[in-house]
This record gives C-alpha cells, sequence and structure tokens, in this order.
C-alpha cells in the first residue's frame, strides 16, 4: 500500500487551506492524503484537488498534520502513530503537547500550532512550539507546512495562548474595524457600496506599506500633519481609549485561552 508523505487528518477549511498551500508550493499532490470521514466533505476535496487521495482512514504515512476537532486530536494522533506517522502537527486549539505526546507515544515528534484564518488566502500568521521529542528538523518540516500558508514563527509553549490572543483572534478585531470604518462612512455622507470598497483597500493598502516598510508610529506619523484631518481623528480615538480597549481585547483573549487549555 502506498505511503504518503504528510496526512492531512481533517478536510475542513484549515486542512484545504493548508493542501492547497502545499500544493502550490510545488508538493505532488501524489504526496498527499486527506483523510475525510464525512463522504459529501470528501467529494468535494477530490472536486478540488484532483490527484490528491481522499480517504476515510489514515493509509501510512511518514507524517500527519492534526486539522480536527479538538476532542478527536487523541484519537487522530494514536491512530496516525499506528499508520507509520514519525512527526505529527497539530493546529487544534486547547490541546497541549503533553497530551499530543501522550497520544502519539515517545518515539513520534509532536509539534503544536496555532494558525489564523488568513491562512484561506495563504497569508496567515502561525506560532509553533515543538514537543520534548521535537529536533530542528522537525520544526522546519513544520514550518515548511504552515509556511505555504503566510508566515511562521517558533515560540515556546507558554507563549501560545499569547500568540491565540493576538493573531489567533486579531483577525476578528481587524473586521471589526473595518465594520466600524463602513458605518462611519456611510455616516458622513458615502454610499454603502463605495465605503466597503473604500475600506477594503485602505486596509489591503496600510498592510502591504506596514509589511514593507514597518514601524507602525512612523507611518502613522507620516500621514498625521499637525493640525490636520488626520490628528483631529486620532485625536477622537485616543479620547475613546481604543489603544486600551486593543490591550483589553488581546489580553482577555489571551486569558481566555489560557482558561480553555486547562480544561
Amino acid at each position: 500500500m502506498t505511503s504518503y508523505r504528510l496526512a492531512v487528518v481533517g478536510g475542513g477549511n484549515m486542512g484545504a487551506a493548508l493542501v492547497g498551500g502545499l500544493l502550490h508550493a510545488g508538493w505532488a499532490a501524489a504526496d498527499l492524503v486527506v483523510v475525510e470521514v464525512v463522504s459529501s466533505r470528501a467529494d468535494e476535496l477530490r472536486d478540488l484537488f484532483h490527484g490528491v487521495a481522499v480517504m476515510a482512514t489514515i493509509p501510512p504515512c511518514d507524517g500527519a498534520l492534526i486539522a480536527v476537532k479538538p476532542y478527536d486530536v487523541p484519537a487522530a494522533c494514536t491512530a496516525a502513530t499506528v499508520a507509520g506517522a514519525r512527526r505529527l502537527l497539530s493546529i487544534a486549539a486547547g490541546i497541549g503537547l503533553v497530551e499530543l505526546q501522550s497520544a502519539a507515544g515517545d518515539a513520534v515528534a509532536v509539534v503544536r500550532a496555532m494558525p489564523n484564518t488568513p491562512a484561506l488566502v495563504g497569508k496567515g500568521a502561525a506560532a509553533i512550539s515543538g514537543g520534548p521529542t521535537a529536533t530542528d528538523d522537525d520544526m522546519r518540516w513544520a514550518e515548511e507546512i504552515l509556511g505555504s500558508v503566510g508566515m511562521v514563527v517558533r515560540v515556546p509553549e507558554g507563549q501560545l495562548d499569547a500568540v491565540t490572543g493576538l493573531a489567533g483572534s486579531g483577525p476578528a478585531y481587524v473586521f471589526l474595524v473595518a465594520e466600524a470604518l463602513i458605518d462611519a462612512g456611510v455616516l458622513a455622507g458615502l454610499s454603502r457600496a463605495h465605503s466597503e470598497a473604500l475600506v477594503a483597500q485602505l486596509l489591503v493598502g496600510s498592510a502591504a506599506l506596514l509589511e514593507q516598510r514597518g514601524n507602525p508610529a512612523q507611518l502613522r506619523a507620516m500621514v498625521t500633519s499637525p493640525g490636520g484631518t488626520t490628528a483631529a481623528g486620532v485625536r477622537a480615538l485616543e479620547e475613546h481609549a481604543v489603544r486600551a480597549a486593543f490591550l483589553d481585547a488581546v489580553m482577555s483573549a489571551t486569558q481566555r485561552s489560557a482558561e480553555l487549555g486547562r480544561h
């Protein structure tokens, strides 16, 4: 029976995004297998990724990406190990390295990751932490997989809750800002269609500037002329404690992530 380079266990949105990213990065379709138990979703994946095998159980494989619901993770890790996987990368929230290693066994290298939803469009931000048996080579393997849909940083496991509060939950904060800006444009007299288009491009362009130049404080200053329109707008935001609200949001999400991980 064929042994696959990587089994993607779970064909949901994130699992599918990673399969697409790996194919775009040059992985051969024959190297990948998606394990999906829902037959209707399995059919969708076959149509989406021609040449990629889709099965209901884990076949022989060198490594596995665990992309199932948290309550299914231990069983998936054990099944992948039985199938021959010697490396496991889990993107399941709230399942720590101790539990992953226990399910996989000491002979298997485990890596825990926290990706975010922009991975769906190849612009993700992820962090990884390695288990006690994970070598630098194992970490590079995990980085190659997640790097196919964005950027990856290595952090100690104790910092993954902070990554969750910032980058994992962060898209929701940005989308909330986008909603507010669109409503503000309508309030100022623009049509909703024009406001939506302007805000979408505003965020895309601003993100590109930040990526290329860094230093958000300097970029903000570049737009803010003394006594001008931007200065008036920024003053209103500071008066409403927007900066403090974002600090509180990240800390609240970080704390909640830690609480969920203890249950």
